[in-house]
Formats: C-alpha cells, sequence, structure tokens
C-alpha cells in the first residue's frame, strides 16, 4: 500500500517549505521514497515565480489521513488560498492511494489533473519507474505524450 503525494512552493524559502512538508508526512508515515527536487514554470496563473516540484511516496492507504496532513503541512507554511493555482507557500496535493479512486468534494483520486502535469509525473517516474496513474496508465507513456522541457532538476 502505497500513496503519492506532489509537494510545490513558489514563494519565500521554497526548499524549506518542502522540507518542511517532508518532515511532516515522515512522521506520521513511513515513507517509501523522496524524489529530487525540480524547477519548473508555473501552470494556469503564469505571471509568478518558478515552483519547485517534488513527489513523495508514503506507505499508507488512508487517503483522509494523507489529506489531513497535507493540510496541516499548508498551514505551518501560512498557505493562503487566493488565487486557484496561484503563488503559494506550500502546496502538497494527494496524486494516489493504491487503487483508490474517490470523486468527493474534499478529495479526488486520482488525483484529476496529474496526467497532464510533467512536474508530478517526472519526479514520479525517477522513484518508481513502473508507476502506474489509476484510469491513465503507466506514468512513463503519459509522461511521453508531455513537454516536459520546462522541468529541470534542481539544486546540487
Amino acid at each position: 500500500m502505497s500513496a503519492v503525494l506532489s509537494l510545490g512552493s513558489n514563494l519565500g524559502d521554497r526548499a524549506a517549505h518542502l522540507a518542511v512538508a517532508r518532515a511532516i508526512l515522515a512522521a506520521e508515515f513511513p515513507v517509501v521514497a523522496v524524489s529530487s527536487i525540480y524547477e519548473t514554470v508555473p501552470v494556469g496563473v503564469t505571471d509568478q515565480p518558478a515552483f519547485l516540484n517534488q513527489v513523495v511516496v508514503v506507505d499508507s492507504n488512508d487517503a483522509d489521513a494523507l489529506l489531513a496532513a497535507a493540510h496541516r503541512a499548508e498551514a505551518t507554511r501560512g498557505r493562503i488560498r487566493s488565487v486557484r493555482w496561484g503563488p503559494r507557500t506550500l502546496d502538497v496535493d494527494v496524486v494516489s492511494v493504491d487503487a483508490q479512486r474517490t470523486d468527493d468534494h474534499r478529495l479526488t483520486l486520482p488525483h484529476p489533473r496529474a496526467h497532464e502535469r510533467a512536474f508530478v509525473l517526472l519526479p514520479w517516474l525517477e522513484v518508481d519507474p513502473s508507476a502506474e496513474l489509476l484510469g491513465h496508465g503507466s506514468v512513463r507513456a503519459l509522461l511521453r505524450q508531455l513537454d516536459g522541457s520546462a522541468v529541470r532538476r534542481w539544486g546540487p
């Protein structure tokens, strides 16, 4: 049983925001894998700073607990939800939880736009070369259909 979470930040100390999110997740769930950090151009609202993105895979099938942890991490970093796809200190998305499908107003699984986002798929593929996104197929095949040129490994 594993869950995939996507972390993103484009305000303030972006790397520190991701580190806090990783620590909060690790305090509650066994961490299976952590991708490299990638720098990406914004999606949706493009007039904003570049994002740092990362994927964390944890051992859990409790979608509600994962969502609660994601919201706690965002709150600790002062996340304000004022503009959809706007700038943010921290964004933690639950991308996939085992083979669960939900269409709840709080959480849709798998994440409804993950298959369109190279900044989610590339780090996920890095940590799990055989990854599958429920209802969409191989992460590797999905990534081949996207322009990943705006997603670059960041840092040392």
